[in-house]
């Protein structure tokens, strides 16, 4: 009679079982995947010269965020207001704006709380990208391309220098919802799998299924090396395979991801003080300020990229009918984001730690689909940067008097990125990647590296 062929889960309880009684330190030594793991492929590496930052946090604003009635004051727009210039009419920003900090940085009313952080803040004032499209822009500030999907930004951040927890994802994304194009904002795509971003969908419950069914940790950490001991096996049987090694160490950071993650989120652990400073509440986990509280736990833990969307592809910052829909989406992010640098600054984080404020787009000086409204724009417009290196109270760039296209140093998005690189001490001409018979990087054969911002 026919032996039945034993099945993974059988291996795994005998193995367990043999394995509990000879005790867990006994297993680690006879294990293939513990010596293994020791070599683990997101482990820190150094980066290609000394780096100003460690970690690096992206603010991405969804749909077109203004620089007129933010951060870029244009007089002229208030004095001309309703003037035909060519076929288009102007439109004044409705906001008052006033002198803030040392620098005496003009800002708006909408950001008020980071008016109180200003003199950290190094303005680009002439960034400019290569479509107006929300899909095709949104692709080429995070990949470097608007034609085609090619890995995130983070995911090279990733791929550069590893991270300091492999317990949990080097790149985290946290977006309540989907931005446009979706996954592809933060795809590793020919990078290793594992370099991925992992979204956050925050929440009562923003990792499901992260709380194991074992109640014994000896047993977790058994299976789960025993687990690893089994596709390290079929690893080795088939020539080690990229993207099977690259599944495994996604398994892996899910198995990490059970043990750290759920303290990670706990807003419950912070006192009232830090919560209230950050506008955030321990029972309102989906809101844009508990991502910031998030955001800054997950640096604390080792996680060297974290991203916050604010909004997704729907009800954004496309003022197209009228820019008064920049009231209420600024009063979300304004308090959370200065009680972040803030918060940084004292914990002595800020000046490891790479801010970056950015959006695909800037809005026209004209006005659109009607006098109060505002088109894309990506000839000129603003992003913002803090801590990690650069110089605070600084702006670089200066926009004509509409704030229409650049007067003096543009900037292009490949600029930026390879300044973000550089800050993080990657060179961007060296961080390339070997793929269909070619070597490509984050700012394909572009980029300068903005040196006037780096103090």
């Amino acid at each position: 009679m026919a032996l039945e062929s034993p099945n993974r889960r059988s291996v795994l309880r005998q193995a367990s079982a043999f394995a509990m009684a000879g005790g867990l330190g006994l297993y680690r030594q006879l294990s293939i995947a513990a010596a293994a793991n020791a070599g683990h492929p997101l482990a820190p590496r150094p980066g290609h010269f000394p780096a100003k930052a460690k970690h690096l946090i992206v603010f991405f604003m969804t749909g077109g965020f203004s620089h007129l009635d933010t951060f870029d004051y244009k007089p002229k727009l208030q004095q001309d207001h309703d003037k035909k210039v060519g076929n288009r009419k102007v439109l004044a920003s409705p906001y008052k704006f006033r002198p803030r900090g040392a620098s005496g940085k003009m800002v708006s009313e909408l950001f008020e709380h980071v008016g109180g952080v200003i003199d950290d803040v190094c303005f680009l004032h002439t960034v400019h990208g290569d479509s107006a499209g929300h899909s095709a822009a949104t692709l080429g500030m995070h990949t470097g391309s608007v034609t085609i999907p090619m890995p995130s930004i983070g995911s090279w951040v990733s791929y550069g220098l590893g991270t300091l927890n492999t317990n949990l994802p080097s790149f985290v994304v946290l977006a309540a919802k989907e931005p446009y194009n979706g996954f592809q904002v933060w795809d590793s795509n020919f990078l290793p799998a594992y370099h991925k971003g992992v979204r956050v969908v925050p929440g009562p419950s923003p990792l499901p299924d992260a709380k194991s069914p074992i109640a014994s940790v000896t047993r977790r950490e058994l299976e789960g090396l025993m687990l690893r001991d089994l596709n390290e096996a079929h690893l080795t049987a088939r020539d080690g395979d990229v993207a099977l090694a690259s599944r495994m160490t996604t398994f892996d950071t899910a198995y990490g991801l059970m043990r750290e993650a759920p303290e990670a989120f706990d807003l419950g652990r912070e006192s009232r003080t830090s919560l209230e400073s950050y506008g955030a509440k321990a029972d309102d986990p989906g809101s844009f300020a508990a991502q910031c509280v998030v955001a800054r736990r997950l640096i604390e833990r080792g996680v060297r990229v974290v991203e916050l969307f604010d909004v997704g592809s729907n009800t954004n910052w496309d003022s197209h009918n009228d820019i008064d829909d920049h009231r209420a989406l600024s009063r979300n992010i304004d308090r959370p984001m200065a009680a972040l640098v803030n918060d940084l600054k004292q914990r002595g984080l800020l000046e490891e730690t790479l801010i970056v404020g950015c959006s695909e787009f800037g809005r026209t000086p004209w006005q659109d689909l009607t006098p109060k409204g505002r088109g894309h724009h990506s000839r000129c417009f603003t992003c913002f940067l803090v801590g990690g290196g650069v110089k605070g109270g600084f702006s670089f760039g200066v926009s004509d008097e509409y704030g229409d296209g650049p007067a003096e140093n543009p900037v292009h998005v490949h600029d930026l990125h390879a300044t973000i690189l550089h800050l993080m001490g990657l060179d961007h001409t060296r961080l390339t990647y070997r793929y269909s018979g070619r070597d490509f990087r984050l700012t394909d054969v572009h980029g300068n590296v903005v040196r006037d911002v780096i103090a």
